[in-house]
């Protein structure tokens, strides 16, 4: 069926606007709870099904988590409440505590005034498609409780924290230590704040915290991997030797060197693939999006490394390296996976794995990655106001240019994204001032055809 409300990372909005309602989020977490909780989607590991949620630090945190609360419990399904942890300790506490899902309530990279719902299975990764569509068919269906002692529970999980921070530790190889490196981490006010900065100084590091003072509505705001700079100048200021920024919800990752040179997901990837390489342990190849620069897939053919490209979304990359028995992929944006250490994207184990590459190697990010040299790539966000067409006419003449001027040397994509009311242009070629113009072009192409098409 076609999804009304999941996009490619579970259900978003503006809050107060549907969906991001309380009543729409009652009755979500009604129709989950029913889904969720079948014997054939989540076996039964306890006697009755209990379903944990977490969230980042946005304000609207609170109003949404007792609407899902109430909603699972007219399930009949008890909830364990985390209260603000990262997305990924959402996966890892889901399977750890053998529960039949996660719920995450995060808008991860966007500002405070959105937010929206994320689902984890039993086993700890993002639903399939065909999972979240049966979820949206519950919600069709009448809100009947259950007989009064039936009705669902709630509790809080008091050792949340010191559980995940630990399963982050043993990530890091135990004969290596960050002892003598001194990291600027960047927590965007979100959920990261605490355990983050935590991780790295109780492997040896010395931290410096920065973005770690939420209050509800800075989540984002000119801190994290979505404002890098912020990160670029603090690892110079501090004289630092790396720097790491988590995005709001912790699963998305930036990194700086310590001249301030930022490093994005396709070249860190490439750090932890080639260090795993090198050392003989990386299982099969690696698996990228259609927005991964086309020269992380030209180097890694070099080196004998298998490549594939998946859907956008990090659920479409692990859905691809399960497929393979592939370990390692990711997105250009941050959103990176190593299978072998955790079941999702998760910010802090991918930094552990960088800064595992570069303590055994003694190199910076510069060096480690110095024979990849990637593409121009210019991606364009266009606001729309309603579904759009992208072939129209105007649209195909300005593809049609830009693949000509690029002569089979570089790639033009159109998405619409599953988070945002956007559609995302991006254009990649070799010289970085023609790809610019003829993003725009196209870019400008879109929008005199969205206003032609509302006139």
């Amino acid at each position: 069926m076609t999804r009304k409300y999941f996009g490619t990372d579970g259900i978003r909005g503006r809050v107060g606007i549907a969906p991001i309602t309380p009543d729409f989020v009652l009755r979500l977490g009604y129709a989950a709870g029913k889904v969720l909780s079948r014997a054939d989607v989540a076996p039964p590991h306890r006697d009755r099904p209990a379903v944990l949620i977490g969230k980042d630090t946005r304000l609207s945190g609170y109003m949404l988590e007792s609407a899902l609360e109430a909603g699972l419990s007219t399930a009949g399904v008890d909830t364990l409440l985390l209260g603000p942890m990262p997305t990924p300790a959402v996966a890892f506490l889901t399977r750890a505590l053998r529960l039949s899902a996660g719920i995450m309530i995060s808008a991860s990279h966007n500002p405070f005034e959105d937010n929206g719902i994320k689902f984890f299975s039993a086993e700890g990764v993002k639903l399939p498609d065909a999972v979240e569509s049966e979820i949206e068919a519950a919600l069709t269906e009448p809100m009947t409780p259950p007989a009064p002692a039936s009705l669902g529970k709630a509790e809080r999980v008091h050792d949340a924290e010191g559980r995940y921070l630990e399963f982050c530790k043993q990530t890091f190889p135990k004969e290596r230590s960050l002892r003598g490196v001194k990291l600027v981490v960047d927590c965007a006010h979100g959920s990261n704040y605490r355990v983050g900065p935590r991780v790295f100084q109780e492997l040896g590091a010395e931290v410096v915290a920065i973005g770690d003072r939420p209050n509800g509505t800075n989540i984002n705001a000119g801190f994290g991997a979505t404002s890098p700079q912020t990160l670029a100048k603090a690892v110079v200021e501090h004289q630092a030797d790396f720097g790491i920024a988590f995005d709001g919800d912790g699963d998305r990752l930036a990194m700086a060197d310590h001249d301030g040179r930022l490093f994005d997901g396709d070249q860190l990837l490439y750090a932890i693939v080639k260090h795993r390489h090198a050392t003989g342990v990386l299982r099969g190849g690696v698996v990228g999006t259609l927005m991964t620069n086309f020269a992380l897939e030209q180097r890694l053919r070099e080196m004998k490394i298998g490549f594939e490209r998946a859907k956008v979304g990090d659920r479409y990359v692990l859905e691809l390296l399960v497929e393979k028995g592939w370990e390692c992929g990711g997105e250009n944006s941050g959103h990176l996976l190593c299978l072998d250490r955790h079941s999702t994207g998760d910010a802090i184990i991918s930094a552990l794995q960088v800064l595992a590459a570069l303590v055994a190697t003694g190199q910076t990010l510069g060096d480690l990655t110095r024979d990849l040299t990637l593409f121009p790539q210019k991606l364009v966000n266009v606001k729309l106001a309603r579904a759009f067409d992208v072939q129209a006419p105007l649209v195909r003449e300005a593809i049609a240019a830009a693949e000509a001027s690029l002569a089979g040397r570089g790639r033009v994509l159109l998405r619409p994204s599953g988070t945002e009311p956007v559609l995302r242009v991006m254009v990649e070629g070799e010289d970085g001032a023609r790809v610019s113009r003829l993003a725009d072009d196209i870019a400008a192409a879109v929008r005199a055809a969205d206003q032609a098409a509302a006139a």
